[in-house]
């Protein structure tokens, strides 16, 4: 029988003394090439449902996607289609030009395949490059990912703000390139979302619901906001020249951003306990940091030049992580809901 929806619906029958029996859609059945004798695979879900799919043992060859690509494309319009390749998740991509592979096109490639968590160049020719995926079908733990990802960002914020107070361009460059990390762990997170959402067989091996997919890879976004805002502070060094920010307004500056680092651990531990009282008190906090950030800002307004500019975006990144930290706190109580089971502090 069809079930509202679509749903093929089917009734528990019993056989034996303690067996229980359904019968499968012929559709679903033949459309798969499977017959009597096949082996099917069961996944009990968290929700309480139950993924049902074949036995693909001996595993099949690996799909292989095959992308033409052009040399006279730009660097980063070809960097951009190689992360949304990445993040489709094919084991095996095979890059093609028209033409003999450029050397440009090619350092495009090597660069894309060192940035990235599981990429490795297989096989080069003329005119192809084929990378496979060797993280396959054991990813990393996505809770620890995120949980790596907060220790950089607050790592590159901290070293953003002595960098800024010191001066120093040999910190500030070390935080712009230590971007990179973050980026390739939010892509390496999307991607295990995205195959999560398409092969029930990955979701299991995550471990995770589907709403808890979609709470880390909303967290793990917010994380690689944060990590920009670092950036934008290290950049502030070189913009500074040698302009000497008032001590008196950089220690204003330190104490803004304890307050907005210690909002996004707040937030990060509120989402892992799921603790409703304690995401509260982050976005009460970071509203506290809204309203210093114009206190300060009316201080801003009385410099000039390089040296205003340069504080304005200090002042600007610090507010913005803060109200970042706010994002993921809503997360939590989100998924703190989501779950049932609120943590310690869960009153209204």
């Amino acid at each position: 029988m069809r079930a509202p929806g679509g749903f093929h619906g089917r009734r528990i029958q019993k056989t034996g003394g303690s067996t229980y029996i359904v019968s499968l859609p012929k559709a679903w059945v033949t459309g798969r090439g499977l017959g009597a004798g096949d082996v099917l695979l069961f996944t009990p879900r968290p929700d309480g449902s139950m993924t049902v799919y074949p036995d693909e043992s001996p595993k099949a060859e690996p799909t292989r996607r095959t992308v033409m690509v052009s040399n006279k494309a730009d660097e980063h319009h070809l960097f951009r289609r190689l992360v949304a390749e990445y993040i489709a998740g094919a084991p095996l991509l095979e890059l093609k030009t028209p033409e003999r592979m450029s050397a440009r096109t090619r350092d495009v490639v090597r660069g894309f395949a060192q940035r990235m968590i599981g990429p490795e160049i297989l096989e080069e020719t003329a005119d192809s490059v084929v990378l496979q995926d060797v993280v396959g079908s054991n990813p990393l733990p996505i809770p620890s990912v995120i949980r790596r990802m907060h220790q950089m960002v607050r790592a590159m914020q901290t070293d953003a703000m002595a960098a800024f107070k010191l001066r120093d361009a040999s910190i500030a460059k070390d935080v712009i390139e230590r971007d990179w990390e973050v980026d390739r762990l939010h892509w390496f997170v999307q991607k295990q979302v995205t195959t999560a959402l398409r092969d029930a067989r990955v979701l299991a091996s995550l471990s995770l619901t589907l709403p808890e997919c979609a709470t880390y890879l909303l967290t793990s976004r917010t994380l690689e906001r944060v990590a920009d805002h670092g950036v934008r502070i290290a950049d502030t060094v070189a913009m500074l020249g040698k302009e000497e920010p008032p001590a008196a307004l950089v220690e204003e500056l330190e104490r803004l951003h304890a307050t907005a680092a210690t909002c996004l651990s707040d937030a990060l531990d509120a989402l892992e306990a799921r603790d409703i009282d304690r995401a509260n008190a982050v976005i009460d906090s970071a509203q506290r940091v809204a309203r210093e950030r114009q206190k300060i800002l009316r201080e801003v307004g009385t410099k000039r030049g390089r040296l205003a500019v340069s504080l304005a975006y200090v002042l600007e990144s610090l507010e913005r992580s803060a109200l970042y930290a706010t994002d993921i706190a809503e997360i939590a109580i989100n998924h703190a809901v989501e779950n049932r089971t609120e943590g310690p502090g869960s009153s209204v």
